[in-house]
């Protein structure tokens, strides 16, 4: 059996992902004491037919029955009940914002910023230990769920899920990436005023990325680097590999990049292709320039 923990701080969309791992297969409960953690797995694997794939969510109002974290670790392993965890983050900022909009009490401090602070505190064993950090601060519900499918829709026993991301610096290094690569040694198409507008999906900013034959050369050496890799990692017995490209907005150079392995790469592992931040890049662009936007 496969269980996912789902944890992380209040207001960072613990419900939304558990929903969503619902939708893709999973079995899942909110909110479950960490005591009751072996209990339930064992009820899991003793079920007919078995719970192949649960979730839990495990968070700050599970405090008030000062559990030991770690001997509740320890005792699935004991038991060998594979399990990851997932650690939802968020800026402190978004979550006063959030917390302010739906007017609700956080729960553990009546001042905000203090419960957060000691939420964060009572987390960190957590997050230390998570295997995935996912940083909800400039995601949308429907953002929410697209990556929360893309990390944990269900294959097939052999298949192995090979992820494409790419992303601005601006906005932060995604934590759940595997492999993180930065293309701005290359030329910014940001600086030329006819290709801001537009995104590494167009051709002419393809064409500018592509001039100086940097581009095409680093592509082929990550593809290499991946071919000979990806059999090592699943030897491990690792499913899923994120190989994250990243540039300064999140919209040009690295959306490119990522485009270019995913069309070469899509057949041979199943890939996937996520852009993370060029929507927000281009609304950015809209709001500095007054530009009309192309593109995706």
């Amino acid at each position: 059996m496969e269980l996912l923990i789902v944890t992380g701080l209040s207001g960072a969309g613990k419900s939304q992902a558990l929903r969503k791992l619902e939708d893709i297969g999973y079995f899942c409960v909110d909110n479950l004491p960490w005591e009751m953690l072996r209990g339930f797995a064992q009820l899991c694997m003793r079920a007919q037919p078995e719970v192949k794939r649960a979730a839990v969510v495990i968070d700050s109002r599970e405090s008030v029955f000062k559990a030991d974290m770690e001997s509740a670790l320890g005792e699935l392993r004991e038991n060998s009940v594979r399990h990851t965890i997932l650690f939802l983050e968020c800026r402190d900022d978004v979550l006063v914002r959030r917390y302010n909009e739906t007017r609700r009490r956080h729960p553990l401090a009546a001042d905000i910023e203090e419960g957060i602070r000691l939420e964060r505190e009572m987390l960190g064993f957590l997050r230390d230990r998570a295997n995935c950090i996912l940083d909800t601060s400039d995601m949308k519900p429907l953002e929410l769920s697209a990556k929360i499918e893309s990390l944990y829709a269900e294959a097939a026993a052999d298949e192995f899920r090979l992820i494409f991301e790419s992303f601005g610096y601006k906005r932060g290094v995604p934590f759940e990436a595997d492999i993180v690569l930065d293309m701005r040694f290359l030329p910014n198409p940001y600086y030329e005023q006819e290709l801001r507008p537009l995104s590494g999906r167009d051709g002419a900013v393809r064409a500018f990325i592509r001039q100086n034959g940097m581009f095409d050369d680093f592509i082929l050496t990550v593809k290499s680097m991946l071919d000979r890799l990806i059999p090592h990692f699943r030897a491990q017995g690792r499913q899923r590999l994120l190989v994250a490209f990243g540039c300064t907005g999140g919209r040009h150079r690295s959306v490119c990049a990522a485009e270019e392995l995913y069309g070469m790469m899509k057949n041979a592992y199943g890939a996937r292709l996520i852009h993370r931040d060029a929507r927000l890049e281009a609304d950015d662009i809209d709001e500095r320039f007054g530009a009309k936007r192309e593109g995706s």
